[in-house]
């Protein structure tokens, strides 16, 4: 992260000063910082230190909290006034339903009035004085209550529509200050992941660099009794030995194995077929190999010193015939975090239909090495089991469980670069053959 830090400085350095820096003479240079150089110092000198920014980042996240909170009784808030039983709600409806009243009253009267009109109108002209005087009477007293029916309705009505505007505002209101609550929320959100953020930048660029895993050929990894010939469905046993010939106790390392092959067409990958399993004499029950080849860990090896892991391949009776390779190589890891390790190395094998005779079988021999770009960063941790191998050159312990420490996993990248590559490179042995007879 120091390193990715440093760069981005000098580029951005680079690009903002001035040219006519460029022009400025050796000596003034010397004498002088540039003008970038002088920013760069004073920002340092203005950088929050982590216990500054430790602070705001527990503010922060103090405020989102808060907000979080407002929010919540905001929302309540809301509810209720989107409520049908808000208050003002209520008083709303309740004022809808007194102005349907009027309506219907004066509905009536001047219904009223119009019949009182009718039988004022269809009276003879042989009726009475009382009679035309009463009827008169009735078209008058109807006429003032469908005035006053009328100014009833007007009244109902204007309360009505003020009612419903006073439940209308109180909702919008709400609305509002629900969205200004969550727009809140969001910034004190933004605030606080960027206080979160420089926070964690600056605990990452106060971290001490970590050491780099170097290659290391003096630490070997050597098979002995694997065959040149393998015959699917068969059970073979062989042994791998590791060497630390570095000068230095190295406090734990790894050996790998990993198979790989292909069918005689060389386009059909067959390593599930193959299936390896490994033991010691500390721990001599068959424990099955680690995915990416890891055959368990050996805690310390010391200098000069070498161990020997027992080696069992089981390989599947429907495997087809083909050609095969054996990738072995060994990473280590210090207790000071110091690792490297050295580059696989491949052993080719034929593979042979079930049932075949392989007895004209030599030993595989070593081949080339193949180039990996080694991992940097070293993880996990294993138990150990004492080895005791008979040799007394052997010392360590060699671990029957655990998981792999993500060291630089020379021969699990192998594993991968030959599920990728081996097709490529069989063909290519195969026409060569071919060529030549």
């Amino acid at each position: 992260m120091k390193i990715r830090r440093i760069l981005a400085t000098a580029v951005v350095a680079a690009v903002t000063t001035p040219v006519i820096l460029l022009s400025v003479t050796p000596a003034l240079a010397d004498a002088k910082p540039s003008a970038a150089s002088q920013a760069q110092q004073q920002g340092e000198r203005d950088k929050p230190s982590i216990e500054e920014l430790e602070k705001a980042a527990e503010k922060a996240q103090k405020a989102y909290d808060d907000a979080v909170a407002a929010g919540k009784a905001a929302r309540v808030v809301l509810e209720a006034a989107l409520s049908d039983d808000a208050p003002l709600a209520v008083a709303a409806k309740s004022a809808r339903k007194e102005a349907a009243d009027a309506a219907t009253v004066q509905q009536n009267a001047d219904q009223a009035l119009t019949d009182a009109k009718a039988v004022l109108a269809a009276l003879p002209e042989t009726a009475t004085v009382e009679e035309k005087a009463a009827a008169e009477k009735a078209v008058a007293d109807a006429e003032t209550a469908a005035l006053s029916a009328q100014d009833a309705k007007a009244a109902a009505d204007e309360k009505a529509a003020t009612a419903g505007r006073a439940a209308d505002d109180a909702r919008v209101a709400a609305v509002r200050e629900y969205s200004k609550v969550q727009d809140a929320t969001k910034a004190a959100l933004e605030a606080k992941e960027a206080a979160d953020q420089a926070l964690a930048d600056a605990r990452d660029e106060a971290e001490p660099d970590e050491p780099e895993c170097v290659f290391e050929g003096k630490l070997s990894t050597v098979v002995t009794g694997l065959p040149s010939k393998i015959v699917a469905g068969s059970t073979t046993d062989f042994s791998l030995r590791v060497t630390n010939g570095t000068g230095k106790t190295l406090d734990e390392v790894s050996p790998y194995v990993y198979f790989h092959a292909t069918d005689k067409s060389g386009y059909h990958v067959i390593d599930d077929a193959f299936h390896l399993q490994w033991s010691t004499a500390a721990a001599p029950a068959w424990k099955n190999v680690e995915a990416g080849g890891r055959v368990g860990a050996i805690s310390p090896l010391k200098a000069g010193a070498r161990a020997d892991v027992k080696l069992r391949l089981k390989v599947d009776a429907k495997a087809p015939a083909g050609d095969g390779l054996a990738f072995v190589a060994g990473d280590y890891i210090n207790d000071d975090e110091s690792c490297g390790g050295n580059l696989p190395t491949e052993y080719a094998f034929e593979l042979l239909a079930a049932g075949s005779a392989a007895d004209d079988a030599d030993d595989a021999e070593p081949g080339k090495t193949t180039p990996q770009t080694p991992d940097t960063r070293p993880q996990g941790a294993t138990s150990t089991t004492p080895v005791n191998s008979g040799d007394p050159a052997v010392t360590g312990s060699l671990a029957s469980t655990g998981s792999p420490s993500a060291l630089p996993r020379f021969a699990g990248a192998a594993g991968a670069a030959v599920a990728l590559g081996a097709v490529a490179v069989f063909v290519g042995r195969r026409q060569k053959a071919t060529t030549a007879s």
